[in-house]
């Protein structure tokens, strides 16, 4: 058997709930609640444990299995022996359990939740504190369901709409029969909690999805792409609360790849940051709605942008994959070419580039290196990453002098710089503090600062239309572990 010691306010526990519910449809598992009877019961509702649990009021149990952190999940055999135990969350080791105990795997990676995430002190170690035990925050896995809401016969329907939802933009009314028409578009329970949206981290039920989709205008077969769509954006790496909070430029730009570009009707030609697909628009639009309705980020509150970015009303293209000479963006990230999947980038509006008379690669790529040098501000190096959309006319430029993606990426790298003259009389400019953190380099013979901390921080996009030698740089906002990381999810 399996025996789970938790804490009811852990947010670690919390999160492996779920994946110990399902392991346990096909073997005993056990939970042992280091928190009193009615933290306890709360506990087992609100996130519908399907084992039983037990209390160890005096931590007795908790000695005996020498247990320093919880969640801790120890693997129990038929004469009571330890043959396992592992602390925190670690989908690998819950994969390794249930394998071990004659399961298939319970986590799945695209799920929407880390790889891995550390657990809370044992209750029994934490000094001693006075009052009541602690109530949970709790991140249940079946959610409340939506409110209804009676409109009077003389309130106009979109007028009430605008007033009580939407960001700034009229939204289709999410009836109860359009809601129920968008789910028609998936076999998910209406209950079912896909994540919590942060900063405010409101219940992103299935039903509460359908509805902001209702409200942006999206067809039922969105719900597809937007469950996976979800469940990205609420990825630790992605870190949305950040992005969400910051006074940055930053959105979330969706980018689309895959045959679901077709049986969905995503634009990736001419005016693909336009209003140019219904598509497009309507997901980005679903996406936005669902961080302010949900996530709480409103432009007026918590959402604190200086100046804010257009694509905070949608922000979503699609590769041209069939124009793109080299491996499109998701199979680089480790799909297959014929799976559909989704891409989110926390990105500022883009900044376009002209190159019409270039005839070489490298005249190309050096008017990009230009505008890649202004990422975030002119002097600050090293933290920042970018997305370069390569147009098809530059694209074949580059390819047909026989270059890869990757010798595009590294020489971009390689010639995209600061000088050093910009940091003359300039000390109290964002960037000038941290020159000694940064590595000179010779571009052209002008002595500069590299820009970026590695070629992997220049990601490149294919698309828009064939006519027209216009491409675009993309900035991050922070970027790395302690910002924004990029991520990829697949799309059924």
């Amino acid at each position: 058997m399996l025996v789970v010691l938790f804490e009811t306010d852990c947010p670690t526990c919390q999160m492996t709930i779920p994946y110990l519910n399902k392991l346990a449809r096909s073997v005993p598992v056990i939970g042992i609640s280091q928190d009193d009877q009615a933290s306890t019961e709360r506990f087992k509702e609100q996130l519908a444990v399907k084992f039983p649990v037990q209390l160890d009021p005096d931590f007795s149990l908790s000695r005996s299995f020498d247990v320093a952190f919880v969640p801790t999940l120890c693997l129990i055999d038929r004469d009571g022996r330890l043959l396992q135990s592992h602390f925190g969350f670690d989908k690998a080791a819950l994969n390794a359990i249930a394998v071990r105990m004659g399961c298939g795997p319970v986590a799945d990676e695209f799920d929407g939740q880390p790889a891995s995430k550390p657990g809370c002190m044992s209750r029994h170690l934490e000094p001693k504190t006075d009052g009541d035990s602690p109530v949970s925050a709790m991140r249940s896995g079946r959610g409340s369901p939506a409110s209804i809401v009676e409109v009077s016969d003389e309130d106009d329907l979109v007028e009430y709409c605008f007033r009580a939802f939407g960001d700034a933009l009229p939204v289709v009314p999410p009836t109860t029969e359009r809601v129920d028409k968008m789910l028609s578009g998936t076999t998910l329970e209406r209950m079912e909690v896909i994540a919590h949206i942060p900063p405010c981290y409101g219940e992103a039920t299935v039903e509460k999805i359908a509805a902001n989709a209702v409200m942006a205008g999206c067809v039922p077969e969105m719900m597809r792409i937007l469950v996976p769509l979800v469940r990205a954006v609420c990825d630790e790496r992605f870190n949305v609360h950040g992005a969400q909070a910051t006074t940055h430029f930053a959105a979330p730009l969706i980018i689309i790849n895959g045959p679901v570009r077709h049986e969905l009707g995503f634009a990736c030609r001419q005016n693909v940051f336009s209003n140019v697909a219904r598509a497009n628009s309507t997901l980005g639009r679903a996406l936005q709605l669902i961080l302010l309705n949900l996530g709480g980020a409103r432009p007026e509150g918590i959402d604190m942008s200086t100046l804010g970015n257009p694509g905070k009303f949608s922000y979503c293209i699609a590769e041209h994959e069939e124009e793109n000479p080299w491996e499109p963006l998701h199979v680089e990230r480790g799909f297959q070419l014929r799976q559909s999947a989704l891409t989110l980038f926390a990105g500022e509006a883009p900044h376009g580039v002209s190159e019409h008379n270039a005839r070489g690669p490298e005249q190309v790529l050096k008017s990009i290196c230009y505008a890649l040098a202004t990422v975030w501000t002119h002097r600050s190096c090293l933290s920042s990453e970018a997305v370069v959309i390569l147009c098809p006319e530059h694209a074949r430029t580059i390819h047909r002098a026989g270059w890869t993606k990757q010798n595009v990426r590294d020489f971009l790298f390689e010639n995209t710089g600061v000088p050093l003259r910009a940091y003359e009389n300039a000390a109290d400019a964002e960037g000038s503090q941290r020159t000694s953190n940064y590595q000179e380099i010779l571009i052209d013979g002008d002595r500069c600062y590299r820009k970026f901390a590695s070629p992997e921080a220049i990601k490149l996009v294919v698309t828009g239309g064939t006519a027209g030698k216009f491409s675009a740089v993309i900035g991050s906002w922070a970027a790395g572990p302690r910002g924004s990381e990029m991520v990829t999810y697949p799309v059924p």
